[in-house]
């Protein structure tokens, strides 16, 4: 076999070596979370409770401020509560990556003979099997309260895809901090920043409805790019273009995870790495 051929192989072997691994951590966070009811019913709660509370407590007054009636405001506000989910994961990944932490579940991982990128990718992938199904329960909800989208099949999924892209890019945020603070309590306070950021968006109400000064670093907000793509992908209403990002929201709604993602898992590795020293 030829040296080129060895090292293909090689290559191969580790990368099936990681995925595997990868699914393995997965697989035990999902475990954890289904042998814990109340924690599972928790999260699922929160996409509900943002249906019930911004659609119907608020929903008629928003609408009335936009000048639009209250089943209206419900299609321009659940696409914004889709990413508003996924975005509101950040804290309980940072949680329960700070709990393994501070529990040794990560010393003990690390004992094994497992590649070191599958204790993130892992917590990772669980995150974004748990974020299809919060999505699948908010669409539900959604369709019953009188969302629904008005194209094809492509598009739709094109939608989820953005999302599902999003959750992953706001993982890996969660996974980092996780790893970088003192434990699950200094983790619930860092959560308490994810609220404003996640709301400073077009996500409840348009950003040309905002002050000036604040409707700027809104239309910047990477929630924002999903929330206006996810939009026209839908076929819902969306207020009118305030940015050059919602001129170019798909493909902004693309590179803004994409670069989050870039920046945090390397970081999350290196202190991984530090964490064992």
């Amino acid at each position: 076999m030829s040296a080129p051929t060895v090292v293909a192989a090689s290559r191969s072997s580790r990368l099936a070596w990681a995925a595997a691994d990868t699914w393995v951590v997965a697989r035990r966070h999902l475990w954890h979370l289904l042998r814990r009811p109340d924690e599972l019913l928790g999260t699922l709660m929160i996409p509900v409770l943002a249906v019930a509370m911004f659609g119907f407590v608020f929903g008629d007054a928003l609408g009335a401020a936009m000048a639009v009636p209250g089943t209206e405001y419900r299609e321009f506000l659940l696409p914004g509560l889709f990413a508003l989910t996924m975005a509101f994961g950040i804290g309980n990944t940072t949680i329960a990556t700070a709990a393994d932490v501070r529990g040794g579940v990560l010393d003990r991982m690390r004992s094994l003979p497992m590649s070191p990128v599958a204790f993130l990718a892992g917590r990772s992938l669980a995150d974004v099997l748990v974020a299809l199904v919060e999505l699948a329960i908010l669409m539900g909800l959604g369709v019953l309260f009188g969302w629904q989208w008005h194209s094809g099949p492509g598009p739709v999924l094109a939608a989820l895809a953005l999302l599902i892209l999003l959750r992953a890019a706001c993982s890996w945020v969660g996974i980092l901090l996780g790893l970088l603070v003192s434990g699950p309590e200094a983790a619930m306070k860092y959560f308490a920043l994810v609220f404003p950021l996640a709301m400073v968006a077009d996500t409840v109400v348009p950003t040309h409805l905002m002050p000036g000064w604040l409707a700027g670093p809104a239309g910047w907000n990477p929630l924002s790019a999903t929330v206006v793509a996810i939009r026209d992908l839908f076929g819902n209403p969306a207020g009118p273009s305030a940015s050059w990002v919602a001129d170019h929201a798909v493909p902004m709604a693309v590179a803004w995870p994409l670069a989050i993602t870039a920046l945090c898992l390397p970081l999350a590795l290196a202190r991984l790495r530090g964490l064992a020293r």
